[in-house]
Parts: C-alpha cells; structure tokens; sequence
C-alpha cells in the first residue's frame, strides 16, 4: 500500500493566475506574504501578481530577496520578515527558488527552529502556514511536492528537505507565465523535468499511480521540448512543457528521486550550475550506468517519450534512450563541467565530498543500479569533459 498526497487545490491551465484569489478564498486565506525573486519584481511580473490579487481587495507583503540556491542566511532573512508581516500564507512566485524558499518559512513560521534541522532523513510534517507555490518556469514541479532544497553555506551542502510541511494547500499551474522565458531557461527546466519523470519512474519507490504520472511527463515533454527552446512564443509546447513538469512533480513526489538528483545537488552546492543544467550534464551517464539493473523500466521511458517502439526489444529501446539523452544535449547545447569553466583541479579535489553529500541524501538508494561512493566519483569523473 502506498500513501498518495498531492496539494488540495490545483488550478491548471491559461490563465489559472486569475483564479488564485478564489482558491484563497476557498481555504480563507487573505493576508498573503509573496516569496519571489529581484528579477520578477524588476521585469513586471510580480506587478501581475500583485494585480489579481488586487482585483479581489487583497494585499500582499513582498520579499523580493531570493537568490539561486536559497541559503540559511536567505531564509533566515525571509522568516524574520514573515514573521513581522502577520500574514496568513507564503505564495512562492517564481522558479525553484522562490517556492523553496517559501516552503521552508512556512514551515517554520509557527515553529522557529534552525533550518539545518529539517535536513532529510529527518521528515518535517507538522503544518507550518499554508504554502502557495506560482510557478513560472516548467521544470522543478516543486508546486505539487513535498520536498525542499536550502544551500548550507558554512558547509557547501544542498540539503534535501522532506514532509508534508512542505507541500503546498494551492498550486497554480498557469503556463502563459513561461511564454517569455529563455530558451538556456527552458532547456535546463525542461531536462530537469525529464529527469523528474524518469527518476521516479525506475525509482525503487514506483507505484502504480507515480508510474501513470511519470509516463504522461515524457510523452508530453519528450515531443515538446526542443520546439519550447526554438519557438518561445508556442503555446502549445510551453503548455505540454508546464503540464508535464507538473506530472512529473507528482511522480517523484510519490517516488522520491534518484541518482541523478543525488548526484547533481553537490554539484550545484559547490559549483552554482543550477539545478536542471547539473541534471543534464549527469543525465546520460547515470542512465547508461543505471539502465542494466532495471532494463524494462528504461525501455518502458523510451517508448513514452515516442523514441522507441513497442514491438522493438528492451535492449534496443534503452539504445534509443541513450541516444536521445545524449542528442537532447547536444540539441540544446548542454555543457560538460569543463566546458562550463568548472576548474579540473577542483572538480576532482571535491570529488570525494560530493560523492559523501549524495549518498548522505538517500537518493541513490533509490536508483535501480545502487553505487556505493566509489562507483559515484568514477561517475563524477566521467561527465567532467
């Protein structure tokens, strides 16, 4: 038996912003505190917000403040002007970030503790205020998990937060939000997205209703992503690409993540790639090593993202598989470490922590093909470049 938990209010679609205002009514919220970050305040984006909510007489506190990669001392800044604030809710407004950020406040609004403390394996579900998560990229699914992430700045680690706290009472899934998004912007999202989908779909934490959810992320991002990259303006691939995210949020909420997310954290901790490219750069190798203890399950991947047939062999299908993944990189001008001004020197010098910081996540225990640290730094050492 598996326990299924998904946000209470999800509005999806074109437009979804403009109902936000009645799905806080809904669950009697009206003194919003919106997480975001200095370049949706700057480019107009946050005024729309602000705008809907105005519509219905609601005012909202702003905390512009988020930076990639939230750390302690960003979410410590953010808790003390909640707290000041006396708001009834956390709206994140952004990418990942902002939505972290704005899962972990909530969490500690109405019950102050240090943030290192929530670090898995430790499972935080007592409610904090109700989070709201406004997505406006298609990538992290974060508004339909119950996961975390904060950068430990004193010790160089993404920690990986886990529990019912973190999962959102309203999510708007509104993809007109993406339309100007960049396409290095969408191509990472888009990966990470991918990864979402494919990690919980060979997670060793499958079940029957994460699998539904992770198979209908790769057919609707598989076909859509390169035309989403090219052509910003396509509104049906922006929305196949938001949807699909958001499936793929459900999926490894449900699942949990693997490998390459256990993997990818360090990396970004240590060397600020974000979070989807650091996905992409590891994506092919971790599969290819993943792929013989969990064949079918790969080959399954291929078939939904429409790169392989059914009648064609497992085995040839995988072969499809990771010729996609590494033709996706190629397509979408994915970088290796090196090719991204990583230095050689401290790639391998930080090999053996980075190595140590993902299997102290828990996600590679959740991959089909289990590494032990050893197996993780030769990984590391292959992608490099």
């Amino acid at each position: 038996m598996v326990a299924i938990t998904l946000p209470r209010i999800i509005r999806i679609g074109g437009g979804a912003l403009a109902e936000l205002p009645e799905a806080m009514t809904q669950c009697g919220l009206s003194r919003p505190f919106v997480v975001t970050d200095g370049f949706l305040a700057q480019s107009g984006m946050v005024d729309r917000l602000l705008a809907v909510l105005g519509t219905a007489g609601i005012v909202a506190t702003v905390f512009a403040e988020t930076v990639p990669d939230p750390t302690v001392a960003v979410v410590e800044q953010a808790l003390k002007a909640l707290r000041l604030s006396g708001s009834d809710c956390v709206i994140g407004f952004g990418g990942g970030s902002p939505i972290d950020t704005a899962k972990v406040i909530a969490a500690l609004a109405l019950e102050p503790r240090p943030v290192p403390t929530l670090k898995a394996p430790v499972t935080t579900d007592a409610p904090g205020l109700p989070i709201i998560a406004v997505p406006t990229t298609a990538g992290t699914g974060s508004e339909a998990t119950r996961f975390t992430i904060v950068t430990d700045e004193v010790t160089s680690e993404k920690m990986l937060c886990a529990g019912l706290a973190f999962l959102p009472t309203i999510a708007v899934v509104d993809f007109e939000l993406t339309m100007a998004k960049p396409a290095r912007l969408t191509a990472d999202t888009g990966i990470d997205s991918l990864t979402h989908a494919i990690e919980a779909y060979v997670s060793r934490r499958a079940n029957a209703f994460s699998d539904a959810m992770a198979i209908s992320a790769m057919k609707l991002i598989a076909p859509n992503i390169r035309t989403a990259c090219a052509e910003p303006g396509n509104r049906a691939a922006r929305e196949a690409m938001m949807v699909g995210a958001h499936h793929a949020g459900i999926a490894f909420s449900n699942a949990s993540v693997a490998l390459v997310h256990g993997m990818s954290r360090p990396v970004g901790a240590f060397f600020h790639v974000p979070h989807g490219l650091s996905n992409a750069m590891l994506l092919p190798a971790i599969t290819a090593f993943s792929a013989p203890a969990a064949l079918p399950r790969y080959a399954a991947c291929a078939r939904a993202m429409g790169i392989a047939s059914v009648e064609e062999g497992d085995q040839s299908a995988v072969a499809r598989l990771l010729d996609e993944l590494g033709a996706l990189n190629r397509d979408l001008s994915v970088p290796t470490p090196q090719s991204h001004g990583i230095s050689r020197e401290r790639w391998f010098e930080v090999m053996p922590e980075m190595a140590r910081q993902a299997l102290a996540s828990g996600s590679p225990s959740n991959n089909p093909r289990v590494p032990d640290a050893a197996e993780i730094e030769r990984l590391y050492a292959e992608v490099f470049g």
